[in-house]
């Protein structure tokens, strides 16, 4: 049986350090917590797990950090997780059976990191999770940190589940991206999405458009960066109502691989957003026959295969007055997610409305 160094890094993590330790202690073999500046009770919680806890001085680098609580495993693997990850009790036994015949050099599991309101996963990616020691893997990148899997890689179904509390530092990796421009270092391409993405998360659409639009100049951009930054960089230019360039930034996503669901979706929006109900349908209908994978390990919104479009739907064919079809449809989405709100509603206007219609109908027969 493998055995699993389990390698982290904290600061102020009190809120959330315990319920992450107590979820995955029975499944690793060692535990190393590396504290960058904890001002709370961080480190008596990691002592009640381990003895390994190493003080490191922070230097705006993630991987570095990383890679130092790699130094400091002893065991057949590394696996990391944040202190905000929690494992369910199924992910539990899963990656307990996991270890009995491991051999893989790396494995992927899935990353839930957005729930709606019945704790289904809707925004979600597979993330190197668990690597073998002896390969000698190395982080790279001082935000959004990552290891490039090589090897024998093996795609496993234990997931795991991001659920913040609360946010640290909203600007830390603005900040830290920022710093190293401000020093005249060159931005990796993968660096430059990032910092696309946080002026866009920080609301500086004007300068993220210029961001996004550079880095999809980059010609080792990786396909799933460059259809998300196109995603990005329409909802960009929506900011400005520039309805058309967003469809066009949407539409250059097809030259890169195949349709995607969550494009399809958005250009779908853009349409009812336009009141051209017909043109919405069809990006609708067209989502509804992609079929989901999150295997390329970009990031992926699993209701955007089902109960999204069919919410749409749902919503265009009420727009054009087919309420029979339109009911159809809401009742597909209820089907999986019965306790939605909008589906709800939706359930109580459609009773409304075709009671209403189907009284007019006896009238005009009087």
């Amino acid at each position: 049986m493998a055995t699993i160094s389990l390698c982290m890094i904290v600061k102020n993590e009190e809120r959330v350090l315990n319920r992450c330790l107590a979820c995955i202690k029975n499944i690793v073999d060692e535990i190393i917590i590396i504290d960058t500046g904890s001002q709370d009770n961080t480190k008596q919680i990691a002592m009640q797990y381990t003895d390994k806890i190493y003080d490191y001085l922070w230097q705006d680098d993630f991987a570095a950090a990383r890679n130092f609580s790699f130094s400091k495993a002893t065991m057949d693997y590394q696996m990391w997780l944040d202190a905000d990850d929690i494992i369910n009790p199924e992910s539990q036994k899963q990656l307990v059976a996991l270890k009995q015949n491991l051999t893989a050099d790396v494995v992927m599991l899935p990353y839930h990191i957005a729930f709606d309101e019945q704790e289904n996963p809707i925004f979600t990616y597979y993330r190197e999770r668990i690597v073998k020691r002896s390969k000698n893997f190395r982080w790279s990148g001082a935000v959004h940190e990552t290891i490039t899997p090589s090897g024998e890689i093996l795609y496993a179904e234990p997931a795991i589940l991001h659920k913040k509390l609360y946010i640290n530092d909203a600007n830390r990796n603005l900040r830290i991206l920022e710093k190293l421009l401000s020093e005249n270092k060159t931005l990796s391409t993968r660096d430059k999405f990032y910092y696309a993405n946080e002026l866009f998360y920080h609301q500086e659409y004007q300068k993220a458009i210029q961001a996004y639009i550079n880095f999809l100049k980059q010609p080792d951009a990786w396909i799933e960066n460059k259809i998300t930054a196109c995603q990005n960089l329409a909802k960009c230019c929506l900011e400005f109502q520039q309805s058309e360039i967003a469809l066009q930034v949407l539409l250059q996503t097809f030259l890169y691989d195949h349709p995607r669901a969550e494009i399809c979706c958005d250009i779908g929006e853009i349409k009812i957003k336009q009141q051209h109900y017909e043109e919405a349908i069809f990006w609708y209908q067209s989502a509804l026959h992609i079929p989901f994978s999150n295997e390329n390990g970009g990031f992926s919104q699993p209701d955007c295969h089902d109960y999204i479009p069919y919410m749409q739907l749902c919503v265009c064919y009420d727009k054009l007055k087919n309420f029979s079809l339109a009911k159809s449809y809401n009742d597909k989405a209820g089907r999986i997610k019965p306790k939605d709100k909008s589906y709800l509603y939706n359930q109580k206007y459609f009773q409304e409305k075709l009671k209403s219609n189907t009284n007019l109908t006896r009238e005009s027969d009087k």
